[in-house]
């Protein structure tokens, strides 16, 4: 039985987001919800922003960032999270698309909105293509454990099999028709 959700999981910086989005432009299928990307000021990571896959894009996380959710030297914009985010995958579980959620990590687990989105998700059985954090954490380790959910760990040496491996998932979900053709059809 295919798995309902599909979680890349490993250290920072090993390309999980890059391979999620690598098999969504592959699969061309419909698909909600968000990334994140690293801000960088020349050479150095100043934050990470927030990009839905309509288009909407907010700074998630700020080097400096007067916030009172924290992690490390980052300040965290709850309200940013929630508005964009957090009804960007709402969005996507109205329409009936696969849920993208990057990452569940612990930049997003400041939201008690956030946490609702995702066990949402999961209680709707929703197609979830998503990353997650590698270090234990309640929530987390409970996403990674829930029935239905398939982890796969990227590691420098398997980045190609695992991005091979999230296509075909991606590719044999019940809607998984290519964009085009649904203009045609439609």
């Amino acid at each position: 039985m295919c798995p309902r959700a599909l979680l890349l999981t490993g250290r920072p910086g090993v390309g999980k987001t890059t391979l999620l989005r690598q098999a969504l432009a592959q699969a061309r299928i419909p698909a909600g919800g968000f990334y994140t990307q690293e801000v960088r000021a020349g050479s150095v990571r100043i934050g990470f922003d927030l990009v839905t896959l309509d288009g909407q894009q907010v700074p998630l996380a700020r080097a400096g960032l007067a916030s009172p959710y924290r992690v490390g030297r980052y300040g965290v914009d709850r309200e940013a999270l929630e508005r964009v985010g957090v009804m960007a995958v709402r969005r996507a579980l109205a329409t009936a698309t696969v849920v993208v959620v990057d990452e569940i990590g612990r930049m997003e687990l400041c939201s008690p909105a956030f946490i609702q989105v995702v066990e949402d998700a999961l209680a709707q059985g929703a197609p979830l293509l998503g990353t997650v954090m590698q270090k234990p954490h309640p929530f987390a380790d409970r996403v990674k454990s829930a029935p239905g959910v398939r982890v796969l760990e990227v590691l420098p040496t398997n980045r190609e099999e695992v991005r091979a491996e999230a296509l075909r998932w991606l590719e044999s979900l019940p809607l998984a028709r290519p964009v085009q053709e649904q203009a045609i059809t439609a």
